[in-house]
């Protein structure tokens, strides 16, 4: 009875400790998706309207390598965390760089600044994001029955942070409602408004933590040994060489630019699965069974990289056509094209409960791998969805309804329902003894390589292309759906007895 009544239920039921890092995770998202909602539209908006007049296609180039880098960097952070660090610590120095990466942006620098935040935020992320979800777990016990809903309370705050941010960022943007620009768009204060909302978070997370956070969590739980700390400096200073070596290469051709860079970027978020793939697989650690469910996580992985090509341009196609194609207003209700995304965060806060009920109650339901296949069906609906307003109004007819990205962005999380937490279940159960933490990398690099993709081929979208963008990337995307169902027992039986 003593031992039940020590039990910590402070937070709605749940470790105290939980309130830290919701917190934390909460203002985290609130200032990357405040800044992400506007960042494309400060890029290539004209310099007299307060952007700093990129080309339109350029923008949105960074803007998807810029979503590449941030999930790339997870790999890094996790390892700090794990070896140097502790999870503690990396948080906060994530938390640190990523203030002051907004606090970069808010200052008139121009594109040395833009530049500077990117690189600071992209590290701060891959510090940590990773970590915190890490130091979550560590709140309970292996026999605790409550870590479920606590991860679902935390995936909540998330949400929260996501959906509040569209509004709040552009709104200050805007002259917070006081027409204080006098109808312009002052981006730094909304970039402000960011670095904030994370200042927020780090002070929460430092006076919390210091009281309801484990000890544990100051220091690694592999610490490095001096023999081997050897050899990671020799192959990261092999890379450092190689990267200069590429860059000096391109420099001295005339082609160091930042399109060249992107396309650099894009190569590395490619190669890197390719290359662990390759090594799991002539593993001498990787059993027979596990090299079989290797090769079972291939079709699976490659969807998730369509998947997330599609779903993650919610940031940059989708940002296009709301501000240049869609009536930003319904009756006298005005908004921002920056408003629409919240509609990500929102509708996944909406559909959780509906998709956990229905695999509660769903005695015969498919297996993960058809479950990918009919999420990349929705994804590539959402796409070809997109192409109705102009099949049927012409793209010469000016803007057309909000509700035609509400809906998009509907049935592309219909999408993310079946592959996003699927994803991450079975990437865990399908993960060689020898390489379990490589293979969660391995979920968050699909991500990094579906955005590297895009990218790329976001440089084909314009007002003017968006029916043939729109289809041909839909209809791949429910080919490559419509095929992996004709593959769902093969890639099961490879699964080797993982369901």
């Amino acid at each position: 009875m003593s031992k039940e009544k020590n039990v910590d239920t402070a937070f709605f039921g749940q470790p105290r400790g939980l309130s830290t890092l919701f917190f934390t995770e909460m203002w985290e998202r609130f200032s990357y998706y405040g800044m992400r909602a506007i960042l494309l539209f400060y890029m290539y908006y004209a310099v007299t309207k307060g952007g700093l007049g990129m080309d339109q296609t350029t923008a949105a180039s960074i803007m998807s390598i810029y979503g590449s880098l941030v999930y790339l960097s997870g790999v890094v952070g996790g390892w700090l965390s794990d070896r140097v660090w502790g999870p503690r610590r990396t948080v906060f120095i994530g938390g640190v760089l990523i203030m002051f990466g907004h606090i970069a942006l808010s200052l008139p620098f121009g594109v040395t600044a833009l530049y500077v935040s990117i690189v600071l935020i992209v590290v701060g992320t891959g510090l940590l994001k990773p970590n915190v979800s890490e130091m979550v777990g560590g709140l309970y016990s292996p026999e605790d029955r409550r870590r479920d809903s606590g991860f679902s309370m935390f995936v909540f705050g998330i949400n929260l942070g996501a959906a509040v941010a569209p509004w709040a960022v552009p709104w200050a943007a805007n002259g917070f409602g006081l027409n204080l620009f006098h109808g312009e768009m002052n981006f730094h204060a909304g970039f402000s408004l960011a670095a904030i909302g994370m200042f927020f978070g780090l002070i929460q997370y430092v006076v919390g933590g210091r009281k309801y956070l484990s000890k544990d969590s100051l220091y690694p739980d592999d610490p490095i040994e001096k023999d081997d700390l050897r050899p990671v400096i020799i192959w990261t200073l092999v890379g450092v060489v190689a990267l200069i070596i590429v860059l000096g290469l391109l420099a001295a051709l005339g082609q160091l630019n930042i399109n060249n860079i992107i396309t650099l970027i894009t190569i590395i978020a490619i190669a890197l699965p390719i290359y662990y793939f390759i090594m799991m697989l002539n593993s001498k650690k990787v059993t027979k069974v596990e090299k079989s469910r290797v090769v079972a996580y291939i079709p699976l992985f490659i969807a998730a990289v369509i998947f997330w090509g599609i779903e993650e341009s919610g940031s940059v196609v989708l940002a296009l056509f709301a501000q240049q194609r869609t009536v930003l207003h319904i009756g006298g209700w005005h908004f921002a094209a920056a408003n629409f995304q919240t509609l990500n965060p929102l509708f996944i806060m909406i559909l959780t409960p509906v998709f956990v009920t229905l695999w509660d109650r769903w005695k015969n339901q498919p297996s993960a791998p058809g479950k990918f296949a009919a999420g990349l069906v929705f994804a590539g609906l959402s796409y070809a969805f997109m192409a109705l307003p102009a099949l049927i109004h012409g793209t010469t007819a000016g803007r057309v309804s909000p509700f035609w990205l509400v809906g998009s962005w509907f049935i592309v999380e219909i999408g993310e329902m079946l592959i996003s937490p699927i994803g991450l279940s079975v990437t865990t159960r399908l993960a060689p003894n020898a390489f379990k933490s490589q293979m969660m990398s391995m979920w968050f690099m699909a991500d990094a390589a579906g955005q590297a993709v895009n990218a790329q081929i976001v440089k084909y979208y314009s007002s003017s292309t968006e029916v043939p963008y729109f289809l041909t990337i839909g209809i791949v995307s429910i080919v490559f759906g419509v095929i992996l169902m004709f593959f769902v027992k093969k890639i099961h039986g490879l699964m080797g007895g993982v369901d």
